[in-house]
């Protein structure tokens, strides 16, 4: 059974929402943000992102940048830019982009069901990353950007979800991405949190560092004040919800800087040891089992020439786990991804491109995957493993700053 609550959000007033909302702070680098702030004085990139408003060079993760933060989170306040609902509720968030659309439930989550692996992860946290965002949820007293759930659909929660949304939307605007965002504020609290009693779990998709931050900050909290009843603010993290079903999937693909000290002839021979190598007009993979490949200015499509041994556990049986298995171990030399620094990582719809413009420009070899399905995620999660690093990339994103939760 999920704990699944409303709350009263901090956020925008209507006529700034669209100049407020961000990006997340992890698919910016410091240079993209403060180019994209650059236009916008109200972005939340200042409070989320707010080395930005620091000199150039500065350790993201120094104490100025957390105090800043702080500065810039008062400064909106302040102005009366961000505005205070007086009562709890639950939020309708829909993502729509192209011809898709998604409808996702702003809530709280329950940190302790968090602990007690209620909500499912299937991501390692580093610990330096959890610390960054512990000290920017202690400097506002808030938090900020929403952890990306989902859970196995239920046709309660979507016909109220649908009597939501035939309502007037609060925030109502397109990205500049080309992604259109719209929130709702739903007036069925009491029904909302019954109908989630009958999801017996909540799976993290995206946010990882987020909640176990909270789950940090709570400890902390709790420490402080071992009175501190259940409902405290600082037991819940903010999440939107999504059913499994609406959500969206992407590659994370890779490119390697080398070829393991090979020529690109002796390396094409070790992988026709392994694989069915053809030329291809495609850069993706059309199928589970199938790698893209560019390499000296072409792509190649490869697929294994043998059945891979029969896998028994989700992972193993992940695209991932036999690219790692076939290609970056025995030919490339790389046996973990997480430290190796002869790969990287490129996520999204574009990513394709944006790895064959590496290759040609500093050498190496790029690959592509098919996407990890949401079934596989969940398969993993229940089974309470990990999945290998750089995973997978959910698109449309949320935007951060629309619906802030105090404590």
């Amino acid at each position: 059974m999920a704990t699944v609550r409303p709350f009263r959000a901090l956020r925008p007033i209507p006529q700034k929402a669209d100049e407020i909302a961000c990006v997340p702070y992890d698919v910016v680098n410091a240079q993209e943000a403060r180019a994209q702030v650059s236009s916008k004085p109200f972005s939340f990139l200042h409070v989320t992102r707010s080395d930005v408003d620091l000199p150039e060079g500065i350790d993201p993760f120094a104490d100025e940048v957390y105090e800043k933060a702080h500065q810039n989170m008062q400064m909106f306040l302040d102005r009366g830019i961000l505005i205070q609902d007086d009562a709890p509720s639950f939020y309708i968030y829909r993502l729509s982009v192209d011809n898709h659309e998604q409808y996702g439930i702003a809530a709280c989550c329950s940190v302790q069901e968090y602990d007690r692996d209620i909500i499912r992860k299937h991501e390692l946290t580093r610990r330096w990353l959890e610390e960054d965002r512990l000290k920017l949820m202690q400097s506002l007293s808030a938090h900020t950007g929403p952890v990306l759930m989902t859970f196995r659909g239920s046709e309660t929660i979507d016909r109220l979800v649908e009597q939501a949304v035939s309502t007037t939307a609060m925030y109502d605007f397109t990205a500049d991405d080309g992604v259109h965002h719209t929130v709702w504020k739903a007036e069925q609290n009491e029904a909302l949190s019954r109908a989630f009693q009958d999801v017996p779990l909540l799976y993290i998709a995206d946010g990882h560092h987020r909640a176990m931050g909270a789950s940090r900050l709570r400890e902390q909290m709790l420490s402080q004040n071992p009175e501190a009843g259940e409902c405290e603010e600082f037991n819940y993290f903010l999440s939107v919800l999504f059913p499994a079903e609406q959500l969206r999937i992407f590659p994370y693909n890779r490119y390697v800087h080398d070829l393991n000290g090979m020529k690109s002839a002796d390396y094409m021979e070790e992988l026709k040891r392994r694989f069915h190598v053809s030329a291809s007009k495609r850069s993706d993979p059309s199928e589970k089992g199938q790698f893209g490949m560019f390499l000296d200015g072409k792509w190649y499509m490869l697929r294994l020439l043998h059945d891979s041994p029969v896998a028994y556990d989700p992972v193993s049986r992940l695209d991932l786990s036999l690219f790692q298995r076939e290609i970056l171990e025995p030919i490339l030399g790389i046996m973990d991804q997480k430290v190796d620094k002869r790969i990287e990582f490129f996520g999204g719809e574009s990513s394709a491109r944006k790895l064959e413009k590496r290759v040609k420009n500093d050498g190496g070899v790029a690959f592509t995957l098919f996407p990890v399905s949401v079934e596989e995620l969940l398969a993993v999660a229940d089974a309470n493993l990990i999945m290998p690093p750089k995973s997978t990339w959910f698109a449309p994103k949320l935007r951060s700053g629309l619906l802030i939760h105090t404590f």
